[in-house]
């Protein structure tokens, strides 16, 4: 038998609970560890008790109140204080709200996400492995599988700064100081290519900031619009005068040809998928020919291939071949050879202006001293790549560049 008194009789009143309470807390004071004398007794805050007994929102701490079986209300705490409330109350609103004092420029943040963040987010926030990207995807949002970053969705830039000084580093969350937040916002921010390398973001310019794709949300207004021509009496037989095939699923071979039209099927299909897209083969034509036209045969194609997979640390920021547009960084079509700082369209920093007008070519020499330490090259260079450390990496990178003509 139980050395403890059943219970189950005062499950359903308050004094029951009052006893059942008592008793886990004299039990832990035996048995677990001492509660200090100033320390407040806990009980449970009975919903509907009298408003002179516990303030008004549930949760106090102070020491329980007694009871007679009259259905009063127990005391549990106390009111939280203002500073316990502000240690919870993190959230910074797209308007600026909750927004605390302070600032940080690029070269700082820069420092700090080398520091606590490209470890996931790469050296310059163009993700590694399957850790997000917080740069690029600039034009892909209406793709099929659209890059989602700060810089080509996110529509608040308080979302940025709320999540970092809430929830980062990954494994270290809050431990950032203010201005540590401010300086590593700004840095994502030019690593987008939304402000230049001399911004220092404030709470005073923070509302001034830009982001690109603030109008490319709408209101869901769907409990409105949709929902009641959801909730109607559902039609469940001939709801349609007609029903035809408008396209068929080749690729996945799910919708049956009718008997003796497979091939030409086949080609209503092919024309169908492809009809905003160039064809496979004469992709590889206009590829082949463009190669024989610029002499690109007389590259080391096993170089070029190494060239390739090491162009993936560069693929975040540029891009190279049939289309190519500017990123963070420039197309590099035709970079080797070509004049430095003098692609069209494309914003570069003061000092790569300035070596460019001075006459800087970026001869394959150039470009490997380049790229082995872009900083130590150029100190005012836009681009926050670390360097290419083996010369085997360099060698190939430029030969993969060189396959790439100017447009």
């Amino acid at each position: 038998m139980s050395k403890y008194p059943n219970l189950a009789l005062f499950a359903g009143t308050g004094a029951g609970l009052v006893v059942m309470t008592v008793l886990a807390i004299n039990f832990a004071d035996r048995n677990i560890a001492p509660i200090p004398d100033n320390n407040p007794t806990v009980a449970l805050v009975i919903p509907g008790g009298g408003a002179d007994e516990a303030p008004a929102g549930g949760l106090i701490v102070g020491a329980a109140a007694a009871s007679d079986g009259s259905g009063g209300t127990y005391g549990l705490g106390r009111p939280a204080l203002p500073e316990e409330i502000a240690a919870w109350d993190l959230d910074v609103m797209p308007d600026g709200t909750g927004l605390p004092e302070g600032s940080g420029d690029v070269w700082t943040g820069e420092e700090v996400f080398a520091e606590k963040c490209a470890a996931c987010h790469g050296d310059f926030a163009e993700g590694t492995g399957n850790w997000p990207k917080l740069a690029g995807g600039w034009d892909t949002l209406a793709d099929k599988d659209p890059v989602k970053t700060v810089g080509s969705y996110w529509p608040y830039l308080s979302t940025v700064w709320d999540y970092i000084h809430r929830s980062m580093p990954f494994g270290a969350a809050q431990t950032l100081e203010v201005d540590e937040v401010y300086a590593m916002v700004a840095y994502i921010l030019y690593s987008n290519d939304l402000v230049d390398e001399d911004f220092t973001l404030t709470h005073e310019n923070f509302l001034e900031v830009e982001m690109p794709n603030a109008d490319g949300f709408i209101v869901d207004d769907r409990a409105e619009t949709e929902y009641p021509m959801w909730r109607t009496e559902p039609c469940m037989e001939n709801c349609k005068d007609s029903v035809e095939i408008t396209m068929r699923a080749t690729v996945l071979d799910v919708t049956p040809a009718e008997e003796g039209s497979a091939e030409e099927a086949f080609e209503t299909d092919a024309a169908i998928v492809n009809e905003d897209q160039p064809e496979a083969v004469e992709e590889a034509a206009m590829e082949e020919s463009a190669s024989e036209d610029t002499g690109a045969e007389a590259l080391d194609p096993e170089l070029v291939a190494a060239g390739e997979n090491v162009f993936k640390k560069c693929r975040a920021c540029h891009q190279v071949g049939e289309g190519a547009k500017h990123r963070t960084g420039p197309s590099l079509n035709g970079i080797v050879g070509h004049p430095a700082g003098a692609a069209e369209g494309f914003k570069y920093s003061r000092d790569m202006q300035a070596a460019g007008e001075d006459g800087l070519v970026w001869t394959e020499e150039e470009l490997t001293a380049f790229l082995a330490k872009p900083k130590a090259y150029m100190s005012g260079t836009k681009m926050t790549f670390a360097g290419l450390r083996k010369e085997d990496d360099l060698a190939a990178v430029i030969e993969y560049l060189k396959s790439f003509p100017e447009d």
